[in-house]
């Protein structure tokens, strides 16, 4: 018997529910390795789905949580064996296969990587799919030749799990960095991790001009909508863009301006579906340029039971970096 959160509908047309439930191992979905999870974390998308803000599950009974780390229990794949820390992040886990926010799980082997060190698993999900995500959100800046020297990068929703992770991995690699967000209390924060200067959101929420005064060699968004469409006409000639979310809305009014005239590259970065080789090249990245005592400033720690009441606080804005759930901490 193990403890998780369950989002239940018993009826089609039916409002969802999300509670704290006692199950039978025998319950797990299929797959070759079962993991004795020790901690996984809250991302938006988790909050989304234990909300029923959007239709983020997508089978029913269903345990939510796209990110865990743990040790393997039991093993039908060579490929890891039992004792081993591993890490998940995305492939639907938490949207169509039970997910990280319980004690175990039950998932293809080809799902995990190792645990990195100097990584505690606790500190994996401090990183979590937000803090994966934004390196390889940097890992594409590099790919399309920015490097440190080249002119400011400016980071989006900068005290968010993604952003924050953004702001001190390029930081700590040499970049200067300007970190966008509509908190001005989070300033000090965001200079802590590194930021060079604080952008008002205000100033890129607004409907703007096909191009803008050149500013920026290089952008991580994580907002989509006016926010990104704002970014791109204030990029640098060659600059790049990896945009990666839609905080601010899915929608895109732009042009083809930053493109055609100063030679702007958008790349889209992708989190749930990267082949392992990009996954675990990101978590080696990870572990040589993100700071583990920098990281604990980022880091709030949570029970399983009270990452349903802190859900809508991620939704409103509310929370400032990472969400750490403690699984064994079921109170």
């Amino acid at each position: 018997m193990f403890q998780a959160l369950l989002i239940e509908r018993p009826a089609p047309d039916a409002p969802q529910t999300c509670a704290l439930r006692t199950l039978d191992e025998a319950a797990l979905p299929a797959g070759e390795v079962t993991v004795r999870i020790s901690h996984s974390t809250l991302n938006y998308k988790d909050a989304l789905a234990i909300t029923g803000r959007a239709p983020i599950a997508r089978i029913w009974p269903l345990v939510p949580g796209i990110d865990f780390a743990g040790t393997v229990e039991a093993s039908a794949d060579p490929a890891w064996q039992v004792g081993d820390a591993v890490v998940l992040n995305g492939w639907g886990v938490g949207e169509n296969h039970w997910g990280g926010l319980a004690q175990k799980a039950r998932v293809p082997g080809r799902f995990l990587v190792p645990l990195q060190a100097p990584f505690t698993a606790r500190q994996a999900m401090g990183i979590g799919t937000a803090g994966y995500t934004a390196m390889l959100c940097v890992l594409a800046l590099e790919r399309h030749g920015l490097k440190p020297g080249a002119g400011p990068v400016l980071v989006t929703g900068a005290a968010g799990g993604v952003g924050s992770i953004a702001v001190a991995v390029l930081a700590r690699l040499g970049f200067e960095v300007a970190a966008l967000t509509g908190r001005p209390e989070q300033g000090d924060f965001l200079r802590s991790l590194g930021a060079a200067r604080i952008v008002d959101r205000a100033d890129y929420a607004r409907p703007g001009k096909p191009l803008a005064r050149e500013t920026w060699a290089g952008a991580v968004d994580v907002a989509g909508g006016a926010v990104l469409a704002n970014v791109c006409a204030a990029m640098r000639y060659d600059g790049v863009v990896a945009a990666c979310g839609l905080a601010a809305g899915m929608d895109w009014p732009a042009t083809v301006a930053p493109f055609i005239l100063r030679g702007v590259t958008l790349a889209g970065v992708e989190s749930v579906m990267v082949p392992y080789e990009r996954r675990l090249q990101a978590w080696q990245r990870l572990a040589r340029d993100l700071d583990p005592a920098l990281l604990e400033s980022l880091l709030s720690d949570i029970g399983l039971a009270q990452a349903i009441e802190t859900a809508p606080r991620i939704l409103a804005g509310e929370v400032r970096g990472r969400v750490v759930v403690d699984v064994g901490q079921v109170g």
